[in-house]
């Protein structure tokens, strides 16, 4: 399922002054030198799961050697995004050829376990991180020069000679990020489950702080529009870095499409480039990333500034993507929307509830910058483009939103419309309610598209629901062994992989990071739930 954008001789459409702005905000990252924890072995069952034996601690690395076809793999005790370093030296007679050596760093441990020859995706074969290293002059002090995303480091010796054999002594990890986590106060819920969904997610936004909000920190390393709305939502109950915020927000103003359209995603080295990715909803989302922004720091001027560009983003929407009937087009041959990764998921019924979710923000922002005009036609617009969603993807029948020219049933659709309000409090809970009971056959597969879900739940009333959903997601993830929030998590397909192999999954994703928002914003400060924290 290759989803990518190639456009020829693409031209983009430059502010200088936003991405002055932008440059000017670039964070200072912080370093900490982290050391390997303990030596262990990694065993795969006839399940596929794999089990992580310790094999002794990792203080003894430096008294063992390793010859030819030996290997070790070192556990640093949780995940680390930085560079890595370690010192290679011969042990025994005068090294008489060079060492060589595969290093492999590896997010889970089933990624030791895969054969990255066999690779065989859609995405580019570079993101596997592994490197082949020659030492010509022995001993070595090794700093590798790339920036990996890891929990385990394997090393193993591909050859040296007969005459020596090879210690590896001072191995350690330049850990990067631009948050602290000493900085977060703790959730302090009386059941550790919550706590611990609070802490990995915590850990996992502050993994993907970088110089921007990457979404992965293994796999893409860049800036893409619909994570960083919820990566900013978990930032503002957490770190409360609204300069990076800040920052992104005017790299996708910056630097659009010709047209004003906002690229999907943002590359920021070397140079600030948009990609030629277009997606409606993750462009349209930059409305409510820009109001959550000024609800969260109240900074008026960026608001003033970049409201032009969230409107744009409505707008051009409304008048190059509707049909006669206020529906949105179905562009099924092309990746215009995303919404999930779920196989075979049809995206109009669903592109057609962001666009009104959008709107939604818009009418706010438009009230705020003193536009009451502009708020009124969008008002307009909601209600034709709500009334469109019912008469043509109401299934009465089915008690369901239907999707497409199949007239497809699947869980985003209708999480998407109950977010949309397309109808009231009430019946959108019974829509939720009764999409639990059908289970459609197109389920939701990321925690991006799960974070909506629980979102869908608390907005209709029923947090008592989300919370128990919430504890069944995330920390199912958490008992199969993460400690950051992986990029995709079907329960139903523990393998499951939108690239073609898994190989290439990140385990370290920001679009998962949000039960700290969930649980902070509606939960910690909510009277109902006192008796979470109590």
């Amino acid at each position: 399922m290759a989803s990518y954008s190639i456009i020829e001789n693409f031209k983009t459409k430059t502010n200088q002054d936003f991405l002055d702005k932008a440059a000017a905000l670039e964070p200072v990252l912080n370093k900490r030198v982290i050391q390997p924890k303990r030596i262990v072995r990694v065993e795969e069952l006839p399940s596929h799961e794999c089990i992580v034996h310790e094999t002794t601690d990792a203080g003894t690395l430096s008294k063992q050697t390793f010859s030819k076809g030996d290997s070790m793999i070192l556990d640093f005790g949780d995940h680390q995004v930085g560079y890595v370093s370690f010192t290679a030296a011969p042990i025994g007679n005068h090294y008489d050829a060079p060492a060589y050596l595969r290093v492999k760093f590896a997010e889970v441990p089933a990624e030791l376990l895969e054969d990255s020859a066999a690779y065989d995706g859609w995405l580019s074969k570079s993101w596997i991180q592994e490197e082949y290293l020659h030492l010509d002059i022995l001993p070595a002090a090794v700093a590798m020069p790339r920036r990996y995303a890891f929990r385990y480091m394997q090393i193993e010796v591909l050859d040296t000679s007969p005459k020596y054999a090879l210690a590896f002594r001072n191995v350690s990890c330049d850990y990067v990020s631009a948050a602290e986590m000493d900085t977060v106060e703790p959730l302090g819920a009386k059941e550790e489950i919550l706590n611990q969904m609070d802490r990995v997610s915590i850990k996992t936004l502050m993994d993907c702080m970088q110089s921007v909000f990457e979404d992965g920190v293994k796999r893409d390393k860049r800036l893409w529009l619909g994570d960083l709305r919820l990566q900013a939502r978990a930032n503002y109950v957490t770190f409360k870095n609204y300069d990076m915020v800040k920052r992104c927000l005017y790299l996708f103003a910056g630097m659009t499409f010709e047209d004003g359209r906002m690229g999907a995603c943002f590359f920021h080295e070397p140079d600030f480039k948009v990609d030629d990715t277009y997606l409606m909803d993750y462009a349209l989302f930059f409305c409510p990333a820009l109001l959550d922004y000024y609800e969260a720091s109240k900074d008026e001027e960026t608001l003033r500034e970049l409201y032009p560009q969230a409107i744009q983003q409505i707008d051009i929407c409304l008048h190059t993507m509707l049909d006669d009937r206020y529906v949105v087009v179905d562009q099924r041959d092309a990746f215009w929307c995303f919404l999930d990764w779920g196989e075979g998921l049809n995206k109009q019924a669903g592109a057609q509830a962001v666009l009104i979710y959008a709107i939604r923000y818009g009418i706010r922002l438009a009230y705020l910058m003193g536009e009451p005009g502009k708020a009124q036609e969008l008002e307009n617009w909601m209600v034709r483009l709500k009334q469109a969603a019912v008469d043509v993807f109401w299934d009465e029948g089915q008690g369901m939103f239907v999707s497409g020219e199949e007239r497809q049933v699947s869980w985003v659709t209708q999480v998407w419309m109950v977010l949309a309000r397309v109808f009231d409090r009430e019946k959108s809970r019974e829509l939720m309610l009764h999409t639990m009971q059908v289970n459609p056959r197109i389920r939701m597969v990321t925690p991006y598209m799960y974070h909506h879900y629980m979102d869908a739940l608390i907005r209709c009333g029923e947090e008592e629901l989300a919370l128990e959903e919430m504890k069944r997601y995330w920390g199912e993830m958490i008992r199969d062994g993460a400690d950051t929030f992986w990029e995709l998590y079907n329960p139903y397909n523990k393998y499951e992989s939108p690239y073609g192999s898994s190989m290439v999954n990140s385990y370290c994703h920001a679009w998962s990071c949000t039960p700290t928002y969930l649980l902070r914003k509606f939960y910690r400060k909510n009277e109902k739930f006192r008796y979470l924290f109590e």
